[in-house]
């Protein structure tokens, strides 16, 4: 028998696949359509190693299966290739970024067919090819042109190390996500876009996203951050030591607050370092000099280490009624704050002036920048106002009910004593009351009205109620080369003025020296036969946009170009594209990493609403079905990376060991959504699993006079188990189970392994079963078998729900303990028949001893247990 030689096979099928063009996706209308996704790759330098196939090789098991069930697949694949991470490899390797692109493609598309994967290669794109990101800037001007995209002089993160701006969503602790730079609030001209705009509609339509991970819905939530409350000023005085006087500033701080109902009880105001009327106080402030001392020392704290001193001392959630009581004063010592002395700020509910402190813990991005600090009633104000001796004020009574949900109700406990020491506690405020369920006290008309009622009655008396979004707009504009060139110039006479779709695209012009200049102007502002232009309104001279767009700007839409046949085909259906457009969209599986929870998925929702809302598409949501992939770990159990020399390269795995057995691998080593650690010994399973498929094939019954239903020489077991595991693979494939899909498959060939003949039929479902997850030896065996066509032409095998159990059962009979016997039973039979079947064994009988046993008992469908 000629043995399994995985290089032969996989040479041969993957030409096969190539010259037939099995995978190139037709435009059948009449058929369903299924439209698979992986996250398109970056295309490093550095190559896949063997954790980034995971997710590929699952959504080609996907299609696969689709495909042989009468589906017309879209299953496509592209780079996303403009932005930093290119940029910075080709400054590294001294080289220009479109070679160092197209040179990384080729790589990563020879190391993909490697692996057989169905992708249809003419749907390819790049956004890096002007072809694309034609679109990417019509859409952009589409979104100028309603008011959308906006020019602004607001400080922004500032990496110093990668000399662009970023945006928050570009951002991991505080750091820039690519480099791990500190990051600086920098002013600085920019293009921003409002997606604040389509906030609440982001947040509403999770609803509609029922088959997205709840997880990932849920950080989206928390990302969007909806608050409701109020937005309140507090007019800022120059407080005169000397005449006792008030003087105006002729400034206002706006704070936004959940909490109205405690107007009454704040007692001082708290600054971000970055806020910007500190600047315009600056005359008015006594001790600028230490002010801005803190506020230089401010600008060198990651947004961790602002807030973290704060997490160290748990917080109670929303719905705690009680902050705990704080024992450990100095766990709160780094907090720190500066008083702007000479002004103060005026409480509008009753005229009292508030010192204002600049303090780091409050962040220039998140609300307006400023609080208004009510200690009495928050755990974070309280321990400031305790640290630097600041009044606190209560105007909150809870309930009685409040008080008690601290405490445990028991036959032991007191609750009228514990609500008299809780009391005596918050009026001492040793402890304070941060929940709503209780009544105002000593805020003047407002006093025992409760807080739920109060808050809209103050908001709107002193202040406008209003929701708040910790989303912030998204920050545009990269000061860096390889990005798509913001097609707009600048006319002194008409302003910004978009440059005509006819002229798109705006190519990117070819540079040999494309060095960030850290002046916070992009290296294409030196080009001056580019930027130098004429206006398109007027005809007068102008200049072009020298910013660039971010590395997420191509990945926001790249989904619907893999629709038309080609990107140099592709239009927004205007006019006659609007069929394909039905047809394919939405998405219905989508595939790729939890990390892009708040960057690349949030973004590409929002420019899916905006091009609905213009006409461009024709549903609200572009991704039906979302699924994470867990990380494939190295075998030391950490993240693979050159730094720790544990990558491994999936060429050599298929050298070694074939394509088929690294794809069953991966999808075998456990739930898809989980991280698991890599093990060679793992695929070295696998590829002998393959080996005892190839051999099944010699067991095949060639008898012409016997008919493929083992009627000659049956086989109950084999039959009954075809049916457990087509039901089961086709039901895991779809809900992406692939590791039990493939446990059922080494069940069915082991059974197959201990029958001595096999029907044609029963190894082909075999083979059918199998391919999606290992294509290439299973057209191997199924063209042995006698089949012209590719076994991806048949039809996926079905299941008769009648013939999912067995006949018969084989049930342990225990004697006190210990087996001596097995019975077969029908798999209907009664207890009291199984009994007595069990009972009636020679065997039984003979450890019986003829004696009467004391207890006989049926565990169902395993085993009889008697007592003697």
């Amino acid at each position: 028998m000629k043995k399994y030689n995985h290089k032969q096979v996989g040479v041969k099928w993957k030409k096969y696949w190539e010259v037939k063009k099995l995978y190139k996706t037709k435009e059948s209308v009449d058929k369903p359509k299924y439209y698979v996704l992986d996250m398109f790759p970056y295309p490093s330098g550095a190559g896949l190693h063997v954790g980034h196939p995971k997710g590929y090789i699952a959504t080609d098991v996907v299609a696969r299966m689709k495909m042989m069930r009468g589906f017309n697949v879209l299953h496509p694949m592209g780079w996303d290739a403009f932005g930093l991470p290119t940029e910075n490899y080709a400054l590294k390797n001294k080289v220009h970024p479109a070679v160092a692109t197209k040179k990384n493609i080729q790589v990563f598309k020879k190391q993909l067919g490697l692996l057989g994967f169905t992708y249809d290669w003419d749907r390819e794109i790049n956004t890096t090819d002007p072809n694309y990101y034609k679109w990417t800037q019509w859409i952009f001007l589409q979104m100028f042109k309603r008011g959308l995209a906006y020019e602004s002089y607001e400080p922004i993160n500032w990496c110093p190390s990668c000399k662009t701006g970023l945006a928050n969503e570009d951002l991991e602790d505080g750091k820039c996500e690519r480099c791990g730079s500190a990051i600086e609030q920098k002013p600085m001209r920019q293009w921003v876009l409002k997606i604040t705009d389509y906030a609440e509609r982001l947040l509403n339509d999770l609803n509609l996203l029922d088959k997205w991970p709840e997880p990932i819905k849920e950080m989206q939530r928390n990302w969007i951050g909806k608050s409701e409350g109020a937005l309140v000023r507090f007019t800022v005085i120059a407080r005169s030591e000397e005449r006792a006087t008030r003087q105006s500033s002729g400034g206002k701080i706006e704070v936004f607050t959940t909490r109205p109902d405690t107007l009454f009880g704040a007692t001082y105001v708290v600054l971000a370092p970055e806020h910007l009327i500190i600047e315009k106080l600056k005359s008015k402030i006594k001790n600028f000099d230490e002010v801005n001392k803190y506020i230089r020392k401010a600008k060198n704290k990651t947004t961790l280490e602002r807030t973290v001193e704060w997490e160290k001392v748990p917080t109670q959630s929303r719905d705690a009624r009680f902050s705990r009581q704080i024992e450990d004063l100095e766990k709160i010592g780094k907090k720190t704050g500066v008083e702007l002395k000479g002004v103060k700020a005026i409480n509008p509910v009753n005229n009292k002036e508030l010192p204002i402190f600049v303090a780091d813990y409050v962040l220039g991005g998140y609300g307006t920048g400023a609080i208004m600090a009510v200690p009495a009633h928050d755990e974070r104000d309280w321990e400031f106002a305790k640290k630097y001796n600041l009044p606190i004020k209560r105007v909150v009574q809870p309930n009685a009910v409040s008080i008690s949900h601290i405490h445990p109700i028991n036959h032991k406990f007191d609750l009228t004593q514990a609500l008299s020491e809780k009391q005596k506690k918050l009026e001492m405020l040793e402890e304070i009351y941060t929940g709503v369920d209780g009544k105002l006290i000593d805020s003047k008309e407002f006093t025992g009205m409760r807080c739920s009622e109060a808050i809209s009655k103050i908001g709107v008396k002193f202040g406008k109620l209003t929701t708040h979004y910790k989303l912030r707009d998204w920050v545009f504009s990269r000061q860096r080369y390889w990005g798509e060139p913001i097609p707009l110039v600048r006319c002194e006479k008409c302003g910004w003025v978009p440059v005509p779709e006819k002229y798109l695209p705006l190519e990117l012009p070819k540079v040999k020296h494309y060095e960030p200049s850290g002046t916070g102007e992009s290296p294409l502002a030196n080009i001056k036969n580019w930027v130098n232009t004429k206006c398109p309104q007027c005809n007068g001279p102008a200049k072009r946009e020298t910013n660039t767009m971010p590395q997420w700007a191509g990945s926001c839409w790249y989904y619907l170009a893999y629709v038309m046949q080609g990107i140099s085909n592709f239009q927004f259906p205007i006019s006659n594209y609007s069929e394909a457009f039905k047809y394919w969209n939405p998405v219905d599986l989508y595939v790729g990493g939890a990390e892009h929870a708040t960057r690349h998925l949030i973004y590409a929702r929002f420019w899916h609403k905006f091009l609905y809302d213009i006409g461009a598409v024709n549903n609200i949501e572009p991704f039906t079905k979302l699924q994470n992939v867990g990380l494939i770990l190295a075998e030391d159990g950490r993240k693979m990376s050159k730094r720790w020399n544990n990558v491994i390269n999936p060429d050599d795995v298929v050298k070694q060991y074939g394509a088929d057995a690294m794809r069953l691998y991966e999808m075998f080593m456990g739930p898809f959504d989980q991280p698991c650690a890599w093990s060679t010994q793992g695929v070295v399973g696998m590829k002998r699993f393959l080996e005892k498929v190839w051999n099944l094939k010699e067991r095949i019954i060639r008898n012409k006079k016997q008919d493929t239903n083992n009627t000659q020489y049956p086989i109950p077991n084999i039959q009954v188990i075809l049916h457990q595991t087509t039901k089961k693979v086709t039901e895991d494939i779809e809900a992406l189970r692939f590791n039990t899909a493939i446990s059922q498959l080494m069940i069915l060939v082991n059974e197959m392994f201990r029958s001595e003949v096999l029907s044609p039929k029963s190894y082909a479902t075999l083979l059918q079963l199998l391919a999606p997850f290992a294509p290439h030896i299973c057209e191997e065996l199924w063209s042995q078998l006698g089949n012209k066509k590719s076994i991806f032409l048949s039809d996926w095998p079905k299941y008769d729900a009648d013939k999912l159990q067995f006949d018969t059962m084989k049930l342990a009979v225990q004697v006190n303990g210990r087996v001596r016997a097995t019975i077969e039973v029908p798999t209907d039979a009664g207890e009291e028949e199984i009994k007595s079947s069990a009972l009636a064994d020679e065997n039984v009988k003979k450890w019986l001893e003829n004696k009467e046993p004391k207890k006989v008992i049926y565990v169902r469908g395993r085993l009889v247990s008697i007592v003697k």
